[in-house]
Parts: C-alpha cells; sequence; structure tokens
C-alpha cells in the first residue's frame, strides 16, 4: 500500500510518500510544497490545491494520512491553516481519496509510543523506522512522514482487530 502523509499549512505543505507492506515500512519521497509569502491567500489556496492534485497524480496513494489541526494563540495563523487544509481535503477528494486525520499526540502515541513526545524524538524515531541516513527535512516533511506511519500502524491495527 502507498500511503501519502500531509502536513497542512499556507506557506509550507509537508509531504511524506511512503509503501507499508509485510509490517515494514519502505520510504519513497518525503518534502514539503510551498507558497510565498505576501501572495493574496487566494492565489496561495489554488496554488496549494495544484500542488496536492500534482503529488496525487505522481504517487497514486492508496491512502492519505492528513494532521488534525489544533489551534494555537494565533487564530489568524490557524484560521489560514484551516482554509488550506480545507483545500488539501477538497483536491484530495475530488481525485477520489478519503484521507483520515489524526491529532498531533495520535501521530506521537503511534511513531514513538508516547503521546507527549518531543519534536527531536519524533524525528529521530522517524529516520529509525524508514531507515534514513539523516532527519528529514524540513520538519514539515518529517511530520507528514511521521503522519504516514501512523496511518500504517492504524490500518494494521483495524485489519488485524477485524473492524
Amino acid at each position: 500500500m502507498t500511503i501519502l502523509g500531509i502536513d497542512p499549512g499556507y506557506g509550507t505543505i509537508g509531504y511524506g510518500v511512503v509503501r507499508f507492506e509485510n509490517f515494514k515500512f519502505t520510504p519513497v519521497q518525503y518534502g514539503a510544497a510551498t507558497t510565498k509569502a505576501g501572495m493574496p491567500m487566494h492565489l496561495r489556496l489554488c496554488e496549494i490545491y495544484e500542488d496536492i492534485g500534482t503529488l496525487v497524480d505522481t504517487f497514486h496513494p492508496d491512502e492519505v494520512a492528513i494532521e488534525e489541526l489544533f489551534f494555537s494563540k494565533n487564530i489568524t495563523t490557524g484560521i489560514q491553516v484551516a482554509q488550506a487544509r480545507g483545500v488539501i481535503l477538497l483536491a484530495l477528494a475530488q481525485k477520489g481519496l478519503h484521507p483520515v486525520s489524526y491529532t498531533p499526540n495520535q501521530v506521537k502515541m503511534a511513531v514513538v509510543g508516547y503521546g507527549n513526545a518531543e519534536k527531536k524524538q519524533m524525528m529521530e524515531m522517524t529516520k529509525s523506522i524508514l531507515h534514513l541516513t539523516k532527519l528529514p527535512r524540513p520538519d514539515d516533511a518529517a511530520d507528514a512522514l511521521a503522519l504516514a506511519i501512523c496511518h500504517g500502524h492504524s490500518r494494521n491495527a483495524i485489519r488485524y482487530e477485524g473492524i
């Protein structure tokens, strides 16, 4: 199975593509799509939409995992990320995909085994699970890879439990 993990944003959208077979993860590609600061938001959203479509057309994922939003103190940034996430969900739906959302704590639990893990722990475990020689960069790509790993573990658990 090919899993696309997406860390939503409006300036940087992390993505990670992994193959998951026989309880083993293999990295395919990871990176980030970016939009330019200062660009009008509607144009940034158009660019995000096109980038997601290109990722799907390039890697043909079987399943998609995306991070659930949580709002911090900066509500303006939260709203902009929510707009970008909505566009990402639209692009995925129009490609016939049904993304699964995971909270940051769910991802940490699935990857590190501890829901309050630090960012560095997450990156190190992602590197280890994928047998990478260096930490995945940018951080948004590492987060997207962790989402894909979380989804693989979660899908496996669902199949095991017969749900």
